[in-house]
């Protein structure tokens, strides 16, 4: 990631859609990792979530590869039920190089970790290389086909022509869309469980605009889901040929020992002339 970049994210995170933002998410990555058991997980960039303060697992870091390490308030309150998260170990490495070995992880969250990457794909293959057959991911992103995304096209269209005004959204960052994430999971033996979306509001800057439009939630979440200014994409990694190797033994036994039980009750049976000289005898 570029320092600059995450400097501009967490100055528009302070703006009243950044909290409108940050209160979603953790709300949604609570109910994300909440049930998911093991023993290892990662957070990967954004320290002002807490995205694994939900989670049971023994071992949890939070990783940057900025100097910005320290672990701000949460964005809400703690789950019911479930004592206060401890702090995190804080990891300052590359995202496209982990200092972990392969299959050693259950868990790793991104939370617009692939928006501020140099090479978003390559960041991904490293995810998958770190975790465990049947280990989780779990992926925040902004959605450039919403509403938000759509005035952040065109703030930037208008800073290119010099007509002034400015993205709505971190102008650094680029946005991927749904699609194109599935794609890179799906050629990196992911299986896509499940993907949600949020924020239907216009993309006002004041928290009373905000405010007086939070009714648009319900109306977008029934008339176009797909359209929500976030997305958050949970995804299993599959190693597929482990289990393909118990079917198909399981398949050459069974057709073996088909045809030998056939061939016998057809050597049991005897056939009409047979029958007709036993009478006769």
């Amino acid at each position: 990631m570029r320092n600059s970049s995450i400097i501009e994210l967490a100055h528009w995170l302070q703006s009243p859609p950044g909290r409108l933002l940050l209160a979603w998410e953790q709300r949604e990555l609570d109910r994300a990792v909440t049930d998911l058991f093991g023993f290892h997980a990662l957070q990967l960039g954004l320290v002002e979530l807490q995205a694994l303060r939900a989670n049971r697992m023994p071992q949890r870091w939070v990783a940057s590869d900025s100097l910005r390490l320290e672990m701000p308030p949460l964005a809400g309150p703690e789950p019911s039920g479930l004592q206060a998260a401890p702090s995190y170990p804080s990891l300052h490495c590359d995202f496209d190089a982990l200092p972990f070995p392969g299959q050693s992880l259950d868990l790793v969250v991104l939370p617009h970790t692939l928006e501020l990457a140099r090479d978003p794909h390559d960041t991904l293959r490293e995810v998958e290389r770190v975790l465990m057959p049947e280990g989780r991911v779990v992926i925040a992103g902004f959605n450039p086909a919403s509403l938000w995304g759509w005035r952040q096209n065109a703030g930037r269209i208008r800073q290119r022509l010099g007509l002034g005004g400015r993205p709505y959204l971190p102008s650094s960052g680029e946005l991927i869309g749904v699609g194109r994430v599935r794609d890179w999971l799906h050629l990196l033996g992911f299986e896509v469980e499940r993907a949600r979306f949020g924020l239907w509001r216009p993309p006002l800057r004041s928290e009373l605009g905000l405010s007086r439009l939070a009714w648009a939630e319900s109306v977008g979440a029934r008339g176009w889901p797909s359209l929500g200014a976030v997305y958050l994409i949970e995804a299993v990694k599959r190693v597929r040929g482990m289990r393909l190797v118990g079917l198909v033994r399981r398949r050459r036994l069974n057709t073996q020992a088909v045809p030998v039980a056939v061939t016998q009750r057809q050597a049991l049976r005897p056939t009409p002339r047979e029958t007709e000289t036993l009478e006769q005898d």
